[in-house]
């Protein structure tokens, strides 16, 4: 069998010269046509509640402002996994969605639903949210 082939290739050398030509087109328009992430993000889509109260102790800051966001997080579509961490003067809630959640609508959904915190925080606190990547952790 391979012995044909050689046998063939050497014996129509144009048409196998038409064949080479024809992959090396073809390979030089897949490289340039075919979207690659050269690191694909497999991280999941999630989202960091982080809420500053400066001065106040870490029990006082999961009492009024971890716990609060948390319990009202876990109510959120989608939502797979909600975290808080309370630290001296600040905290955060992380917000992790099932896969395939589009991040920008998590986002948004978790600006919306903390929006009802906002009106009701403690005078002194300020609260921020940002989208985590693979990139910003």
């Amino acid at each position: 069998m391979l012995k044909g082939i050689i046998d063939f290739s050497l014996k129509n050398k144009f048409i196998i010269l038409l064949g080479t030509i024809a992959l090396v087109l073809g390979g030089v328009y897949a490289v340039k046509n075919i979207p690659l992430d050269a690191i694909p993000d497999l991280s999941d889509v999630q989202v960091i509640i982080y809420t500053e109260w400066p001065g106040q102790a870490p029990q006082i800051v999961q009492d009024q402002v971890t716990y609060p966001i948390t319990t009202k997080m876990l109510s959120v579509p989608k939502a797979k996994v909600v975290r808080g961490y309370s630290f001296y003067g600040f905290s955060f809630v992380y917000v992790i969605f099932e896969d395939g959640t589009d991040p920008y609508w998590a986002r948004s959904l978790v600006g919306s639903t903390v929006t009802w915190y906002c009106l009701t925080k403690p005078p002194t606190e300020a609260t921020s949210e940002t989208p985590s990547t693979e990139a910003s952790w």
